[in-house]
């Protein structure tokens, strides 16, 4: 078991400890599942509440919150102090050392020193293992593929061939890097060609052979970046997909075939974006987004969540809806359709009086007839 005194706990993160005590913190968890060797997060103003009935004797609480009676560390940055304190306790998956005895390594193949191989792994010919790198069972180490160094690969990632993989790389569960993409063909223009052309169907297309187009090229992911578990990258068309270094994807993502994805983006869960986008640096893509392919997006953009993105955005965008739109304009359309909705139900309330008018007006005309 871990355990660390406040001392320690205020050093590593930065914090200001108000009281000393003499408590051996075993663990962290909010204030209500808390006890005397826990160290309870209060980071917000529920939490902070809630130290009043706590069991705990020592919090960590934001700048300025001085609760008496506890041994408090303030920190400026809450989240990032939660971040150092949850690395402090967290423990790596357990994992066989060397290669497993039911791994298959090519005899082609070339590994770094103390790289861990788990059961059923398989690495293929000519593939590259860089030093200290885990790969945890079931998964599966392409032809020419090059993996860095100390990387961790968790079960069931399977890696296409001639994909290459940067340093300190994380790969979850069920991760696929280097399918083909989603590309195909027809003899002739078919219906989708036709509506991007002319933006209708004007006749009933035959039935067609669909040709597939397969991917030549590959997969490279720079230094430092975590793919979520079940995401999907495709491998590019002729040119690379690329995601940059210290990039984050989220489970479940879908990125098409010739992507290019910048440096230290957030992408989040069931994001999907279609083939050849070009996505800037810090850009941040909220859950369930979309883009269509072929458009580009500027270095520091933020993609709401559930936004349909049909076209491409300059850099510091600010990017909401379906179809997207800038969030001013976005606001500014809402408030039309606001008062547009004003003003249809104040037409509703005088209907009957200009209902009557009219008729009134029509009666005095067929009058003066």
């Amino acid at each position: 078991m871990k355990t660390f005194t406040l001392e320690q706990i205020a050093q590593i993160t930065g914090g200001m400890l108000s009281k000393a005590s003499d408590a051996a913190i075993t663990r962290i968890a909010p204030p209500m599942l808390a006890d005397e060797n826990t160290l309870a997060l209060a980071l917000g103003e529920d939490e902070i509440a809630n130290l009043s009935n706590t069991k705990a004797k020592a919090a960590l609480v934001p700048l300025g919150v001085n609760i008496d009676g506890f041994s408090t560390i303030e920190v400026e940055r809450p989240r990032l102090a939660m971040m150092k304190l949850i690395t402090m306790f967290y423990e790596e998956p357990k994992l066989n050392e060397g290669i497993h005895p039911s791994a298959i390594i090519s005899p082609s193949a070339r590994l770094g020193q103390n790289v861990s191989i788990g059961a059923n792994v398989v690495v293929a010919e000519n593939a590259v293992i860089g030093d200290n790198t885990k790969i945890l069972a079931n998964g599966y180490i392409g032809n020419d593929a090059v993996i860095g160094n100390d990387c961790f690969f968790h079960p069931g990632v399977n890696i296409g061939d001639r994909v290459k993989v940067g340093n300190k790389v994380i790969l979850h569960h069920g991760v696929s890097l280097g399918a083909d993409g989603f590309s195909f063909v027809t003899e002739n223009p078919n219906n989708i060609e036709q509506a991007r052309k002319d933006g209708e169907i004007k006749e009933n297309n035959t039935e067609q052979v669909i040709f597939k187009i397969p991917s030549i090229g590959s997969v490279i992911i720079g230094d430092n970046v975590e793919i979520g578990a079940n995401t999907t990258i495709d491998r590019g068309t002729i040119e690379n997909t690329v995601v940059g270094d210290n990039t984050k994807i989220d489970n479940l993502v879908m990125v098409g075939h010739n992507c290019r994805i910048g440096k230290g983006c957030m992408i989040v869960s069931q994001v999907g974006i279609a083939g050849s986008c070009v996505i800037g640096d810090r850009v941040v893509i909220a859950g369930q987004a979309g883009l269509a392919d072929h458009i580009s997006i500027g270095d520091d953009t933020i993609i709401a969540a559930q936004a349909g993105v049909t076209k491409s955005f300059p850099a510091k965008s600010i990017v909401v809806g379906a179809p997207a739109a800038p969030r001013k304009e976005f606001i500014k359309q809402l408030k039309i359709m606001k008062d547009a909705g004003e003003l249809i139900a104040k037409f509703r309330k005088y209907e009957p009086l200009l209902k009557s008018f009219e008729e009134s007006v029509n009666e005095e005309n067929t009058a003066k007839v």
